[in-house]
């Protein structure tokens, strides 16, 4: 069952059991695979690779909203953001982070042959290209800066 059959199914189960969080969520993930298949240029359909990085950005917007909330002192906003971030998440592989992910990059310095920071630019393409929807970009990036330090 692809991503898009899926999301309709949980909306369908959402709608019936009275869950209107879950249901906002799930519907605002469907206009947006929705946006996707109908944008010039498209064939119709959003494949899974496709799918998950609009679930990414989905989610970075919500954490980014979550703490524009929580900063503006806005606790009620936060909590709606979490819920809806909370229902996203649950599409997504999980995040490697970590141990995980700084051996996973090192993995990518090898195979590109990077030796110092000169080599940033080829690192980050391949482990951004290797690590898509597993990691957040700007761990990525802090990890890839602190090892390739002279």
């Amino acid at each position: 069952m692809n991503l898009a059959d899926r999301i309709n199914d949980d909306i369908k189960n959402a709608m019936k059991a009275g869950e209107k969080d879950k249901l906002m969520a799930l519907r605002d993930i469907k206009s947006k695979l929705l946006l996707e298949m109908t944008k010039e240029g498209g064939d119709g359909s959003v494949d899974d690779a496709r799918g998950m990085a609009i679930l990414n950005k989905l989610y970075k917007q919500r954490m980014e909203s979550i703490e524009i909330y929580k900063s503006q002192n806005r606790p009620e906003l936060a909590e709606e953001e979490q819920k809806q971030a909370n229902v996203i998440a649950a599409y997504l592989p999980e995040q490697i982070t970590g141990e995980k992910l700084e051996a996973a990059i090192k993995e990518v310095i090898a195979s590109v042959g990077a030796s110092g920071p000169s080599d940033l630019g080829k690192v980050m393409g391949a482990a951004n290209k290797a690590l898509a929807g597993k990691a957040d970009g700007k761990a990525i990036s802090e990890i890839v800066k602190k090892l390739l330090q002279p």
